[in-house]
């Protein structure tokens, strides 16, 4: 980022000019020197305007302020990419060495704006893994593994078409038979489902899916 030096005199100095640049950025002096070019954003939030002193709990401010707009920029960017959950974007932020406070400052806004929506990026992975072919168990797995909660989850599946009427429809593209029920069961799809839509006899040749 465009700037000078982070070092302050012994006596806190002022800040003597907020000149505005390209793409909401504002170039900062301090006491007539060029200081630091920062967001605009930063510049409201942490408080500095012509006149104002910057101390050193002021300058805490200031950094703390540019933590979470770096923050919040890059998880913008993540999502804009492809929705995910709350978990999903806490890992991708810790991996990219964000702090944990800013991490759940960042992750609660963007909640809160309903940027990231645990219920509904449920019910559309849901639906788009059934889309796919995939039982309850599978749809069940996956989520969990993407830090849904166990009732957002079962809100999602109860969406969804039931499983048998979804196994019925697969044994109808590719003809009930053992190699049918071993599909169904590598799909997820519960021993209920795979028995009735491919009959018991059939089903029992099938093995578990393990998830």
């Amino acid at each position: 980022m465009p700037g000078g030096t982070d070092t302050l005199p012994s006596s806190p100095p002022r800040v003597s000019s907020l000149r505005a640049r390209p793409r909401e950025l504002v170039e900062v002096e301090l006491e007539g020197e060029p200081w630091r070019t920062l967001p605009a954003e930063v510049i409201l939030r942490s408080g500095l305007d012509l006149g104002v002193e910057l101390d050193r709990p002021r300058a805490r401010r200031v950094r703390r302020e540019l933590r979470r707009h770096e923050a919040m920029a890059r998880a913008a960017a993540v999502l804009r990419r492809r929705d995910m959950s709350r978990a999903e974007l806490a890992d991708r932020l810790e991996r990219a060495h964000v702090d944990p406070a800013t991490r759940a400052e960042v992750v609660g806004r963007l909640n809160d704006s309903g940027a990231v929506d645990d219920a509904r990026f449920a019910e559309q992975r849901a639906r788009a893994l059934s889309e796919r072919n995939a039982g309850d168990l599978l749809i069940r797995h996956d989520l969990c593994g993407r830090g849904i909660s166990a009732e957002t989850v079962e809100a999602a599946i109860e969406a969804l078409e039931p499983e048998m009427a979804r196994a019925a429809r697969v044994v109808e593209r590719r003809v009930a038979g053992a190699k049918t029920a071993r599909y169904l069961a590598g799909k997820g799809f519960s021993e209920d489902a795979i028995e009735l839509a491919c009959g018991e006899a059939v089903a029992e040749d099938a093995p578990p899916a393990v998830f």
